[in-house]
């Protein structure tokens, strides 16, 4: 009896939701053990985890919903999703609320979240549709790149304005999507072509007009520090072009090869990038052990951008292989789950999200290992997050509604097989 209503709860690919649970337990652990700075403030050791683990809660209760929806119904929500994204992200932009000087954020009965993270489900869902639609014998027909690029338009430039790592790794999702869809080549080489010189221009504008403003204070991180145009009388342009002298100093930062002797390293001016080095560096191969990180208490973002940080000073080498084992691990089971689909609509967003999760996730862990420039991206299920967490769960939940309800391939019976045979 018991089996049967843990059966009837947990339904879909029992391989993804065990990579999820993992993924849970490792985020309450390291949660609860790099929000330090929080503890200081709320004045409670339990009140950030256990913030934390509701949130969770919550998200797995929106991701039981959503995996009972049959794959069919996702469809019809598409226009709806796309029309509020829409005026969700020019409201962010225009009355959104900052943190560290980007207006990311909108505010609803006390509550805040991300637009960009709907907007993101909404544009792979919109995707997956005009691929699945469009689909022949030969491939996707041509005129769906056109409709793609369209609905791109609408979507990508409202939340680069404020959040250029997040449109940039949106577009390679969907220039992924593009490539599994089988989109002529052609048309991919041409945008390849356009995005690389529009990718330069862009550089360009960042480099010349992007102002940075010299750190104020040692307590600042470096997203506070390397800021920003002064905006005693913003005007328009300054509304839109405001966030480039961040990015500005964060390439400058990241392209910035030279060596620095240990002693030399400004722990205040570079607190984030250098305090990650440092808990990295001080786990010894085989970590501290959990709640044993020192670097917790000096890193600004330690419960979430730079959590991974945490989990290399805290579990080691082998934690954070672990870590990046289970997102792999999604990937492929998904890749699995989509080589069984009949029908191309659910397949094609199944790995969408799959890919929007692992592709993030591999951004985040690149960033904190000093690969890749420093951003706001968090490491999906695992950072400590309120709208992100609840979106990526319910991103898990369609995955997992797909594995249990979307038509699988007929395999032929060895009867079939011996007809086929006889027959030719």
């Amino acid at each position: 009896m018991i089996n049967k209503t843990l059966n009837n709860i947990f339904k879909g690919d029992k391989v993804i939701w065990m990579v999820f649970f993992f993924l849970c337990i490792i985020s309450i652990i390291e949660v609860y053990s790099a929000s330090s700075q929080l503890t200081y403030k709320d004045g409670s050791f339990i009140a950030p985890v256990l913030k934390h683990i509701g949130i969770l809660l919550m998200g797995i209760f929106c991701m039981v919903v959503t995996l009972n929806i049959k794959c069919k119904y996702f469809k019809i929500v598409t226009p709806f999703l796309l029309i509020i994204s829409v005026l969700m992200l020019i409201w962010v932009l225009f009355a959104g609320q900052s943190t560290n000087g980007a207006a990311r954020w909108v505010g609803i009965l006390g509550m805040k979240f991300q637009p960009s993270e709907i907007a993101k489900g909404a544009l792979v869902l919109a995707t997956a549709q005009i691929l699945s639609a469009m689909q022949t014998e030969k491939g996707a027909d041509k005129h769906a790149f056109k409709y793609i690029l369209v609905v791109c338009a609408f979507i990508i430039p409202l939340i680069l304005v404020e959040n250029f790592s997040t449109a940039f790794l949106l577009c390679v999702v969907i220039f992924l999507m593009m490539v599994l869809g089988r989109v002529p080549m052609k048309q991919l080489g041409q945008l390849l072509g356009v995005v690389v010189i529009l990718g330069v221009l862009f550089f360009a504008m960042i480099m010349l007009m992007g102002k940075v403003q010299k750190p104020v204070s040692a307590d600042q991180s470096l997203s506070e520090q390397t800021t920003e145009i002064v905006q005693e009388k913003e005007n328009v342009v300054e509304k839109v072009f405001h966030r480039f002298g961040t990015w500005k100093a964060r390439i400058m930062k990241f392209s910035d090869r030279n060596y620095i002797a240990p002693a030399d390293v400004d722990l205040d001016k570079d607190a984030q990038t250098a305090h990650a080095n440092i808990a990295i560096a001080s786990s010894n191969v085989v970590g501290k052990g959990p709640g044993n990180s020192v670097e917790r208490d000096f890193l600004s973002q330690a419960f979430s951008d730079f959590i991974y940080a945490i989990i290399i000073e805290e579990m080691g080498i082998v934690g954070a292989v672990a870590v990046a084992f289970l997102y792999i691990v999604l990937l492929i089971r998904t890749g699995r789950i989509v080589n069984r689909c009949e029908n191309n609509f659910p397949a094609f967003l199944a790995m969408g999200l799959a890919l929007l999760l692992v592709i993030q996730a591999i951004f985040n862990m690149c960033v904190a290992v000093g690969l890749a420039p420093v951003t706001g991206q968090p490491l999906p299920l695992i950072s400590k997050g309120g709208t992100s967490t609840m979106i990526n769960c319910i991103y898990v939940g369609v995955i997992l509604s797909i594995s249990r309800s979307a038509k699988k391939k007929p395999m032929p019976t060895e009867s079939a097989s011996m007809g086929a045979v006889a027959l030719a």
